[in-house]
């Protein structure tokens, strides 16, 4: 487990690096860190966090084709915001579906931490979307949610897995004042 940890979270560095980058080869990096963390996931009785790796995978996949579609290989589509009332929509519905979710893993299986593995999920998927649609606040979203998955999978044993969500805060950072000052060059063309 170790050592397939270590792979999952070097690709998953890759991941998003190339993301915040705005780079397409993001995507097959994507893939490659949710092969290695379905295992992992479920290795430690992390549900939701195993069944948000599948969704993943299909994001991957989305993202790849949406980042080319009907661009050159080397162009993708320009970053993009949203109002204020298209995150309280999506915040309003990311926490029905995060206390739905944790009420059924608290009550139907035994997952580990299900309230704050639901969390994690729900909000991964609503943050996941908005990376496929290059909506820059999708990394004010990532921020919070791998300051959470820090303590997740620290409370797991999965401590190399923890760091990465420490670097991942950080790059989330980064990956914001990145995509804000490409957006801001974009206003100008």
């Amino acid at each position: 487990m170790p050592l397939l940890e270590a792979f999952a979270v070097l690709s998953s560095i890759a991941y998003v690096i190339l993301a915040a980058r705005g780079s397409i080869w993001c995507w097959p990096s994507a893939l490659v860190s949710v092969i290695a963390y379905t295992v992992i996931c479920l290795q430690a009785n992390l549900l939701a966090e195993s069944l948000l790796q599948v969704f993943y995978g299909i994001m991957a996949v989305y993202g790849w084709v949406n980042w080319i579609k009907g661009k050159k290989p080397d162009e993708s589509i320009q970053i993009q915001t949203w109002p204020i009332k298209y995150h309280l929509i999506n915040i309003g519905a990311s926490t029905l579906g995060w206390v739905g979710l944790a009420l059924i893993l608290e009550s139907n299986t035994n997952a580990a931490l299900p309230w704050l593995d639901a969390f994690t999920t729900v909000f991964s998927i609503t943050a996941t979307f908005l990376v496929t649609r290059k909506v820059l606040s999708n990394w004010i979203y990532w921020i919070i949610i791998d300051a959470a998955g820090i303590y997740l999978y620290a409370s797991r044993g999965l401590y190399l897995t923890a760091v990465l969500f420490i670097a991942f805060t950080i790059i989330a950072a980064y990956g914001y004042f990145k995509w804000l000052k490409i957006h801001q060059l974009q206003d100008e063309y």
